[in-house]
């Protein structure tokens, strides 16, 4: 089997050291989170991470069956790219007086279809949601100029079918 990206879905009660247990799970077997992001989901009380590593099907499946043992967990669910839809999120900051001096700057923003977030008299800040690739683009396209600060999100993603979660969880109360 050959490594490919897969996004994990974890689905629990909001614990403290469940992230640490989780991400040892990961090191034990040696795989890399690539992207990791915590947030509510769409069920009241209910935390969702999304865990984006690349390893074989077989390794992802064994990843979620020990993820599933941990108490907290309610539900974990693994999806290939193919069957997400997933963004990340970027933020520029570059300085003012290229905003104003640089005229391909603006063309920049335009063709990417990135937002300025604000600009004040020494800095200008852009955000740029999108695939990693078009964040990457974005970032080349930027750094000749010198970036300031640059942050990205981890990897937030729905997937295309219909997750039986909430169904799940009615069965509990």
């Amino acid at each position: 089997m050959e490594d490919k990206t897969f996004t994990i879905s974890v689905y629990s009660e909001n614990n403290v050291g469940l992230l640490n247990r989780i991400s040892g799970i990961f090191l034990k077997r040696h795989i890399n989170i690539l992207s990791l992001n915590v947030s509510e989901s769409e069920i009241e009380n209910v935390s969702r991470f999304i865990i984006v590593v690349d390893t074989t099907e077989k390794w992802v499946k064994n990843i979620v069956g020990q993820i599933e043992k941990q108490i907290e967990v309610i539900k974990a669910f693994y999806h290939t790219d193919e069957e997400t839809i997933y963004l990340e999120n970027a933020l520029f900051k570059i300085a003012s007086s290229l905003l104003f001096d640089e005229k391909q700057i603006q063309n920049i923003i335009k063709e990417s279809q990135a937002t300025i977030v604000t600009v004040s008299r020494d800095f200008f800040v852009i955000s740029k949601s999108g695939r990693r690739s078009e964040i990457e683009e974005l970032y080349a396209k930027f750094k000749p100029y010198g970036i300031m600060q640059f942050v990205r999100s981890g990897r937030i993603s729905v997937s295309k079918q219909k997750m039986e979660i909430s169904t799940l969880l009615e069965t509990f109360k």
